[in-house]
């Protein structure tokens, strides 16, 4: 078993040479942008939180498992009219999750959640590093190195800008990334950006929506992420794939769930 976990290390060392400098190009972006066009557009008209759109049987589902601390989470497809959005040279990775904390509130979630000088030790090791760039109101631009690791480890630096709003019982903050760039030889002397959009294509961009309503004596969270990767090349599927695809989903699962934890404390 040693060995062959070995072997698997040192094939995916390879791949991950021989798939370096991939570009970015422009049909790829906007196939994202007219993706996140779409999202943003249902997210205006749909209940506030996902849930409420789901058959009763479902809904219920849901609803008994976050009230039991656990985590909901879901793949998202999101269309124009009937038909998927074909994304040349890349693949667009979009999840949905929900939790619920009792006792919880608005003002204690807004905090964690803008608190973004601090998010390098609430989301470690996740988040490596970070740092608020500005803020005018409710909307702030900040920076975070991302450390994500599936047989191979990648680092990115990335920079946010987050737009929050405020009702009486529900607030949400819509995060769009302004710049994304793989690092190379990352903690060391020879560390280096990788010129953006011509590198090896874990993330190019990345979305996140985030919804919060107090109801039944707590707080429900929603979070939905939409992430752009490069596509998976044929023969490198088994090595490759399980990175681009997975990470997404475990990122989103540990930022709810550590989000959750952080506020059970504070409530």
């Amino acid at each position: 078993m040693t060995c062959r976990w070995a072997f698997v290390v040192l094939l995916a060392l390879a791949a991950s040479a021989t798939l370096s400098a991939v570009e970015l190009r422009t049909p790829t972006v906007a196939a994202f942008d007219r993706y996140v066009r779409a999202t943003e557009a249902q997210l205006r008209m749909e209940p506030f939180l996902r849930v409420g759109s789901l058959p009763p049987a479902r809904r219920a589902e849901v609803l008994a498992l976050v009230n039991r601390g656990e985590l909901s989470i879901d793949v998202v497809k999101t269309l124009e009219g009937d038909r998927e959005i074909d994304v040349p040279g890349g693949m667009i990775h979009h999840w949905v999750g929900t939790v619920f904390v009792p006792g919880a509130t608005i003002d204690q979630a807004l905090k964690l959640l803008q608190d973004y000088d601090h998010h390098e030790r609430i989301y470690s090791p996740s988040i490596a590093k970070s740092k608020l760039l500005s803020r005018n109101g409710d909307r702030f631009r900040f920076f975070l190195r991302y450390a994500m690791t599936k047989v191979i480890t990648v680092v990115v630096n990335s920079e946010h800008e987050a737009n929050f709003t405020r009702g009486a019982d529900r607030a949400e903050g819509w995060i769009h990334s302004t710049r994304i760039a793989e690092v190379e030889n990352p903690n060391t002397p020879g560390e280096r950006e990788k010129p953006v959009g011509n590198d090896d294509g874990y993330m190019w961009r990345l979305n996140t929506y985030w919804r919060l309503l107090a109801r039944d004596g707590g707080l429900y969270i929603q979070c939905e992420s939409i992430s752009l990767t490069r596509g998976i090349p044929t023969g490198f599927g088994w090595i490759i794939g399980p990175f681009v695809t997975s990470i997404p989903k475990e990122s989103l699962t540990f930022t709810l769930e550590t989000t959750r934890k952080q506020l059970v404390r504070a409530s």
